[in-house]
């Protein structure tokens, strides 16, 4: 007997650890068979080690994995690499920085691809097609391209010169007017800058809440006044959580017409991690508000436990007296019907005639 309740107990163990037992896919490469292959085929998670300055940036922008390889044709042969991130605001700021030392770059969703080909440019569409047709599609807000690259005036905007990011090291490495320092991309700041054909720079700056931007709006505004002539035609300008500013040799009037003519619209979303005073504001709220809800609550309560006593108080005492529990009240009528009323002969009182 001992024997066996030993077995079933092992038998028991045995079944919880296989329970416990996952099995996990490996990920879906980012290429496609015909790449990779050759010496050269690296895949791994977080920034290659190979991406020397790179890496910084890419981490930055939120990195998860990629993934390189080679194409080896007779119409076109050459590297082509593939980054993928946590997020579609994350890629569009690893493209805009990566455009500045690779001779191609596409952007798909969450995903960025850098290729280095060289033949005929049939052969290396055909080729970014293949690869950008096998990228991992991702829905939901992840998937969704920032807004603050559209609010851009297109009129004499110089072609390739914007510039989105979202931590201070691309900020730096893609040329920002404004010190990182006071930009606020540890509140979840969004910054794009873009030059203008014989004019100057124009910067927008987007924040989670109005209270975010105006504070880093007086910051930004102190700096300009310190730096004075030096940084041009300044014009400040905050609607709600964005802020615009312009430098360079911008007439007073463009510079003034620049910044009033950009306007919110109603579709902006937020996707980024907010900072933590904004989770402690919305805890403030849901709690103030709960407590009112339980503050009324009980209220409502104790004046329903209060009317039962006192009803109920008042029903005992009459019982206690022999009289019945309830009482008829006595109420005076006013007739304001306007017919005449007809007076009784014994003078008992008056009833309503025609």
């Amino acid at each position: 007997m001992l024997g066996l309740a030993m077995m079933g107990a092992w038998a028991g163990m045995l079944e919880g650890q296989t329970a416990k037992v996952m099995l996990a896919e490996p990920p879906i490469p980012l290429l496609p068979e015909l790449l990779r292959v050759g010496p050269d085929h690296d895949a791994g998670n977080g920034a290659p080690s190979w991406s020397g300055a790179d890496g910084p940036v890419l981490v930055e922008d939120g990195i998860r994995r990629y993934e390189r390889g080679q194409l080896q044709g007779a119409a076109a042969n050459g590297s082509v690499t593939v980054y993928q991130f946590d997020d579609a605001t994350g890629a569009a700021s690893a493209a805009d920085y990566l455009r500045k030392s690779a001779p191609t770059v596409v952007r798909s969703g969450v995903s960025v691809v850098v290729a280095s080909l060289k033949g005929s440019s049939a052969a290396t569409e055909a080729a970014l097609r293949t690869v950008q047709v096998g990228l991992p599609k991702v829905g939901g807000t992840k998937g969704m391209s920032p807004l603050l690259p559209t609010y851009l005036p297109t009129k004499g905007l110089e072609r390739g010169s914007e510039h989105y990011a979202l931590g201070p090291v691309g900020y730096k490495a893609m040329g920002g007017v404004l010190p990182a320092e006071i930009i606020g991309f540890d509140k979840a700041a969004e910054v794009v800058t873009a030059k203008y054909v014989g004019k100057g720079t124009l910067t927008m700056l987007l924040y989670p809440t109005p209270q975010i931007a105006g504070d880093h709006g007086r910051q930004i505004e102190a700096e300009m006044n310190q730096e004075g002539s030096g940084a041009g035609t300044v014009k400040l300008r905050r609607e709600g959580p964005l802020v615009l500013l312009t430098t360079g040799a911008w007439s007073a009037g463009e510079a003034q017409a620049l910044v009033e003519g950009v306007h919110l619209r109603s579709e902006v979303t937020w996707n980024k991690p907010v900072p933590p005073e904004f989770h402690a504001e919305i805890k403030k709220t849901v709690s103030l508000l709960t407590s009112i809800a339980v503050f009324c609550g009980v209220g409502a309560l104790a004046a329903v436990i209060l009317a039962l006593f006192l009803g109920g108080g008042r029903a005992a005492i009459r019982v206690l007296q022999g009289k019945p529990a309830a009482s008829e009240p006595e109420f005076l009528r006013i007739d304001l019907s306007g017919r005449a009323a007809q007076i009784r002969a014994d003078g008992s009182g008056s009833e309503h005639g025609s």
